[in-house]
C-alpha cells in the first residue's frame, strides 16, 4: 500500500485525501489549524480510514515520523511551490504534487478542456458548461471554484457521477504549477495581467505557467484581443492554435477562428454563425468570453445554432457582476468575484453610471491607475471595508477623486452607509468589486458574496 500525505484540510485536500483513500493509498493529513471547524471534518475523514493530524506547521519536523516511507506528498493550491519546507521534501527526493495532478491521473482518458487567465476564467467555465450541456452533453466542470477537481475525479471514480463526455477545468497559475503533466485536449487562455506576483515573483513567471497548460494542449484557443496574449502569436510555432477577436479585422486575418462582424455577427471566416447579442451579458470582455466558448465548443462538435440557443438562455455566474435587483430603487451588482484592480476595473465600466462602489479586503499588487481612472469617471462615492480599506483610500487621494470616501470595518457596516449614499446621489449603481482577495475576512470571494447578497436581502426586506 503507498502511503500519501495531504497538506491541508482545505476544499482541494479534502478531496484529494478521500481520493486517495479510494485508491487504495494509506493518507495522513497534515493541517496548521485545530479550529472547531477542522475537528469536525477531521472526526468525519477518521471514520473513512484517513489519519488527521491538526494543529501542524508546514515544517519538515511535521514530516518526520514518516520520512523514507512517504510516496507522495499533495499540496493545496494556497502553498507557494517555491515553500522551504517542500524544497527540503524534493531534497529528500520526495515526490510532490497538487491536487489537479491526482484528478488528471484518475480522469485523464477523457478529453478536458483546460481554462485559464487572470480574469475571465471563471465566466468561461461556467458558460462552456452550460453550452456543453444543453447540447446534452456531460460536461461537469470543476477546478478553481465550487467543486474541486479532486471531487470531481473521486465521483466518476466511484460511479457517484456519470462517466464525462468533456471535463471543463478552471485552472490557477497555482494548480497549474504544481500539476504539469495536465495536458487538455483543449486550452483556453482569456487573459494575462500582473496578478499573484506576491506569489510568482515576477509577471515572465506567472505568464510562463499560464503558457505551459497551453503549450501541452492539443488545441489552444486563444484571446487575440487580450494585448499581452495577443503579442505572442508569432511565437507559437508548430502548436495548433485558434485565436479569436472581437473585432472585424479579424475576419481578414488568416489566423483568427472567430470574430465579430462590423454588423454585429460572430463569423468563422467568411461563414455568419449567429448575432453576436446571443449572449445577454455586458460588457466587451463578455464578447471576448462568448468566442472563446464558442471556438471551443464548435470543436466539441456542437452546430453554431445549438450554441447559439444554449447562450440564449444562459443566467450569468454568480459574483461577477450577478444582479442582485433593486435596493430603493437602485440596482445593486456583486461583483465579489474581481480580486484585482483590472477585475473591477472592468466591473466599473459594465454597470451603469455613476456608481457608488464598495471595495476592499486583502491588497494584491498590481497597476492601480486604470481602476483609478475609471473611479474618477464613473463612480460618485467609494466605500472601503476591510483590511486594505486604508492603503485604497491612500491610492484614491492621490488621483484628487471628488466624490466622497469612506472607511469601515467590515461589510456589515460599509453596506447601510453605501445605500445612504447610493440613495441621496441618485446612483445608478451599487457596485461591490472589491479589487482585492477576501483573505483578511473570508475564505474565499464566494463566502464574500454571499454575505454581501444577504445583506441586500435582509435590507430589501426591510
Amino acid at each position: 500500500m503507498t502511503r500519501s500525505v495531504v497538506v491541508g484540510l482545505g476544499r482541494s485536500g479534502l478531496g484529494a485525501a478521500r481520493l486517495l483513500r479510494f485508491r487504495g493509498s494509506e493518507v495522513i493529513v497534515l493541517e496548521r489549524s485545530d479550529s472547531e471547524e477542522y475537528r469536525r471534518k477531521s472526526a468525519e475523514l477518521q471514520t473513512q480510514g484517513i489519519d488527521v493530524r491538526l494543529g501542524q506547521a508546514l515544517e519538515i519536523t511535521s514530516f518526520e515520523p514518516w520520512l523514507g516511507e512517504i510516496d507522495q506528498v499533495v499540496i493545496s493550491p494556497g502553498i507557494a511551490w517555491t515553500h522551504p519546507t517542500l524544497e527540503a521534501l524534493r531534497e529528500r527526493g520526495v515526490p510532490l504534487k497538487g491536487e489537479m495532478a491526482l484528478a488528471w491521473e484518475t480522469l485523464g482518458d477523457h478529453p478536458w478542456i483546460g481554462i485559464t487567465g487572470t480574469n475571465g476564467k471563471t465566466t468561461v467555465t461556467h458558460l462552456l458548461h452550460h453550452v456543453l450541456s444543453h447540447a446534452g452533453l456531460e460536461a461537469p466542470m470543476a477546478g478553481n471554484m465550487g467543486f474541486s477537481a479532486a471531487e470531481l475525479a473521486l465521483g466518476c471514480l466511484e460511479g457517484s457521477s456519470p462517466k464525462p463526455d468533456w471535463v471543463v477545468m478552471e485552472m490557477s497559475s497555482y494548480q497549474i504549477e504544481a500539476a504539469t503533466d495536465v495536458a487538455p485536449r483543449i486550452g483556453i487562455w482569456t487573459t494575462l495581467t500582473p496578478d499573484h506576483l506576491e506569489r510568482h515573483g515576477s509577471i515572465d513567471a506567472y505568464r510562463a505557467i499560464k503558457r505551459g497548460l497551453l503549450e501541452r494542449s492539443e488545441l489552444a484557443i486563444l484571446n487575440g484581443d487580450d494585448p499581452d496574449i495577443s503579442r505572442t502569436r508569432c511565437s507559437w510555432g508548430q502548436n495548433r492554435v485558434n485565436w479569436v477577436s472581437t473585432s472585424h479585422l479579424g475576419e481578414h486575418s488568416a489566423s483568427t477562428r472567430l470574430s465579430i462582424s462590423s454588423d454585429g455577427w460572430v463569423c468563422e471566416g467568411e461563414r455568419r454563425l449567429f448575432a453576436a447579442e446571443a449572449l445577454a451579458m455586458p460588457g466587451e470582455h463578455n464578447r471576448q468570453n462568448m468566442l472563446l466558448v464558442t471556438a471551443a465548443a464548435l470543436e466539441a462538435g456542437l452546430a453554431a445554432d445549438t450554441i447559439n440557443s444554449a447562450l440564449r438562455c444562459f443566467d450569468g455566474v454568480p459574483h461577477r457582476l450577478e444582479s442582485l435587483g433593486m435596493v430603493q430603487g437602485i440596482p445593486v451588482f456583486n461583483d465579489s468575484k474581481a480580486t484585482n484592480y483590472d477585475a473591477a476595473a472592468v466591473g466599473l465600466q459594465s454597470v451603469p453610471d455613476p456608481v457608488v462602489l464598495l471595495a476592499g479586503g486583502q491588497t494584491k499588487r498590481g497597476d492601480a491607475q486604470p481602476w483609478l481612472q475609471l473611479l474618477n469617471e464613473r463612480s460618485s462615492a467609494v466605500v472601503l471595508f476591510g483590511a486594505g480599506a486604508e492603503e485604497l483610500r491612500g491610492l484614491i487621494e492621490t488621483t484628487a477623486f471628488p466624490g466622497e470616501v469612506t472607511t469601515h470595518k467590515d461589510l456589515n457596516e460599509a453596506v447601510p452607509h453605501a445605500l445612504e449614499l447610493a440613495r441621496q446621489q441618485k446612483a445608478a449603481s451599487l457596485l461591490l468589486s472589491p479589487a482585492c482577495a477576501s483573505f483578511d475576512q473570508y475564505p474565499d470571494f464566494e463566502a464574500r458574496g454571499d454575505h454581501f447578497r444577504e445583506l441586500i436581502e435582509a435590507r430589501r426586506s426591510n
